[in-house]
């Protein structure tokens, strides 16, 4: 009876110090995975390679200004990468670093991280293939190391790259994807999806036309698009798009011409073939009277 005492004050304390869950009969008490958290930026190190650090977050941040001999597109690389890379499910560094090298689909070989940013630049920034000793190139390196200080590698981390989305109720709708855009993305990006800069310095990035990335970029595809809109947009008010609005507006902003797929192989058909077979790709689909990615479009 006495050890029973001493078992039930045990229970009543742990359970007033809230230390202790005891799932209901039958239940998993499954652990929430744990987001990585990145270095503040007051901890960024000193002498060369903080030097290196600190240029490169300059590059992320002010693509358009650090890297204007190299990119074609008025986009920063923050645009897609929110927070300079350091935000969870807005396509982190820190989560991004650690799991290379990989294996990628997009070109069927398997990647380092140098190769990974280099795609970002040919297709995202719709510019040219950056050499790895590239001082811009090994900055950018340099300050996705050091965000991913304390990270375990070749671990997949929650956060990486943006959430999937559910599959949309209703097959997404150009028409629909125009009320939502003009609802909740104009004021920003503008109506026709030129972006708006400030002295001649993107504030808010165009999302088609010639200054937008190209058609080779992974936002070229619906489905990428519609899991970005959906974690982060509109600006400040992430998650208030419904799965179907995310959907529709992806739908609409990429049914919109851009520069054109630097793989291009001849003629459209061609190259929707080799590089474009998806379903979620509008890369020579007709809009409007148009065939996306056609020459001199």
């Amino acid at each position: 009876m006495r050890y029973f005492s001493r078992v039930v004050v045990t229970f009543a304390l742990f359970s007033a110090c809230g230390a202790v869950a005891f799932p209901a009969f039958g239940e998993e008490s499954a652990p929430k995975p744990i987001l990585f958290t990145p270095p503040p930026r007051s901890a960024m190190p000193s002498g060369p390679f903080g030097a290196a650090v600190r240029l490169g977050e300059n590059v992320f941040r002010y693509t358009t200004t650090y890297a204007s001999g190299v990119i074609g597109a008025k986009l920063n690389c923050t645009n897609c990468h929110l927070g300079g890379g350091s935000i969870a499910n807005s396509g982190p560094l820190w989560a991004a670093y650690t799991a290379y090298p990989e294996y990628r689909s997009k070109n069927k070989l398997v990647n380092d991280y140098v190769m990974r940013l280099q795609d970002c630049f040919r297709f995202s920034e719709n510019g040219k293939l950056v050499p790895a000793d590239n001082p811009i190139m090994v900055a950018l390196e340099a300050y996705s190391y050091w965000l991913a200080t304390g990270a375990p590698t070749g671990a997949e981390l929650p956060g990486r790259g943006y959430p999937k989305l559910a599959a949309p109720a209703s097959p997404p709708d150009y028409a629909r994807g125009e009320a939502v855009y003009t609802a909740q993305c104009a004021l920003c990006h503008g109506a026709g999806g030129a972006g708006q800069y400030v002295r001649g310095a993107t504030v808010f990035p165009p999302l088609w036309g010639g200054d937008s990335y190209n058609w080779g970029a992974g936002m070229g595809n619906v489905d990428a698009l519609a899991n970005f809109a959906k974690a982060n947009m509109p600006l400040g008010g992430a998650g208030t798009l419904s799965v179907q609005q995310a959907w529709d507006v992806a739908q609409y902003i990429d049914s919109h011409e851009r520069p054109q797929d630097p793989r291009f192989v001849g003629s459209v058909a061609a190259t929707r073939k080799e590089f474009h077979d998806s379903k979620f790709s509008m890369y020579g689909m007709t809009v409007n009277g148009i065939t996306l990615g056609a020459p001199g479009k």
